[in-house]
């Protein structure tokens, strides 16, 4: 069985008013939720997220890429390659991944639905455990393949490598 590289990593769900985040435990065993970011605060969120990075000390930061059903990219994919890419310039050097991320969001309301959870109280955890749910697929993703998941991003650039992306999917 492939080896999982250690160290601490976080995750992200980009959303348009608000960011779930998650990280795992240094073994790569266990992904829970750390906390919403807004938006709205300083530079949309990238603020508090260099300030967590800073915190966790995590060996990559994880965002998930919204594809469509069909593995396209639509306005929301594009906009979250615009904000990856100004991340990973606020938290170089440490490395940021695109990662596949279909229907966590959905997942994420059908699971706290599950859990019994009102709708309007969803709101305030939906990002957190999108973002778990993201970085649990990641590190099961590594733990199969030996591969790091997803694709890095280009500090300099803000884009990732198409033919390592397109290899990871």
């Amino acid at each position: 069985m492939p080896e999982l590289r250690r160290g601490v990593r976080l995750a992200v769900d980009v959303g348009t008013v608000r960011i779930g985040v998650a990280r795992c435990d240094a073994g790569g065993i266990l992904a829970t939720p750390v906390r919403t970011v807004s938006r709205k605060g300083p530079e949309e969120g990238l603020t508090e997220l260099a300030e967590l990075v800073r915190e966790h000390e995590p060996i990559e930061v994880i965002v998930g890429l919204p594809r469509s059903l069909h593995g396209g990219e639509g306005s929301a994919a594009e906009a979250v390659r615009a904000y990856s890419g100004r991340l990973s310039r606020a938290i170089d050097p440490v490395p940021v991944r695109l990662v596949d991320e279909r229907l966590t969001t959905v997942s994420a309301h059908q699971a706290l639905h599950a859990a019994g959870r009102s709708s309007r109280k969803h709101r305030s955890v939906v990002d957190q455990v999108a973002a778990v749910m993201i970085l649990q697929a990641a590190l099961d993703s590594e733990r199969n393949s030996g591969r790091p998941p997803g694709a890095p991003l280009d500090a300099h650039t803000g884009t990732a490598d198409p033919e390592t992306e397109e290899d990871r999917r």
